[in-house]
């Protein structure tokens, strides 16, 4: 079912799967090309949730998706506020399940838990934005350096989108919260610290988007068993 949610920025699209009583996720993909590549797997994901009884919102946050707002105007403090504007459209406490760059954006977020797979610090996502664009062209030029960062000039052109050097910026300083009722899961070759390791190639790295129901249906049921120990 598509609905909207409101935010200080005007509305903006989501999905919901699942019954409309019970518990509530909240999902964010990763970002920028990652979540092209992990929204079908995504989606069978909270279907399989919804199988279980359990809802599920899954929202684009401004600048992404169908959103009318250009990336070139979005701050990490403007997603998170939207976020917060999903919450309310929730109508409950909420679970979270974010994927890799998703944590930062539900770092501080009044959560009934989280959920994140395989989080990342904001510092290694965009080095790994800029690693990519280099090897794809070896001749770019180094319009922004990661380990330096200036939030002055031109938004730069990676994987696709023209992104705000501010935004570039509040990422590299952003990590995922830690700590209270967190489960993090990982996949394939990544070896840091987790309640769950899989040696599934994450759907990101693959060269095509698609859908890996066996990974989905794994994960949900993993998440499931999580929110039913929180208490649902």
């Amino acid at each position: 079912m598509i609905l909207s949610y409101d935010w200080a920025g005007g509305r903006e699209a989501m999905l919901r799967f699942g019954p409309l009583d019970g518990p509530v996720v909240v999902a964010l993909p990763p970002l920028f090309e990652e979540a092209n590549r992990m929204r079908a797997t995504l989606v069978a994901m909270l279907r399989a949730l919804a199988r279980q009884g359990i809802a599920s919102l899954l929202p684009d946050l401004p600048g992404t998706g169908e959103s009318t707002v250009p990336l070139a105007d979005v701050t990490l403090a403007t997603w998170r506020e939207a976020f917060a504007g999903v919450l309310a459209a929730a109508g409950r406490p909420a679970h979270g399940l974010s994927v890799r760059g998703g944590a930062l954006v539900e770092a501080g977020a009044d959560l009934r838990s989280r959920w994140q797979l395989t989080p990342v610090d904001g510092q290694d996502l965009v080095r790994d934005l800029f690693r990519m664009r280099a090897i794809a062209d070896p001749n770019t030029p180094r319009d922004f350096d990661p380990l330096a960062p200036s939030p002055e000039g031109p938004p730069v052109e990676l994987a696709g989108n023209r992104m705000p050097r501010p935004l570039l910026c509040e990422l590299i300083g952003a990590t995922p919260q830690v700590g209270g009722a967190t489960r993090v899961a990982r996949l394939g070759k990544d070896r840091r610290i987790a309640d769950l390791a899989l040696p599934d190639t994450p759907p990101w790295r693959r060269a095509e988007p698609g859908q890996d129901l066996p990974l989905a249906e794994t994960l949900a049921a993993d998440l499931a068993a999580w929110i039913r120990s929180c208490g649902g």
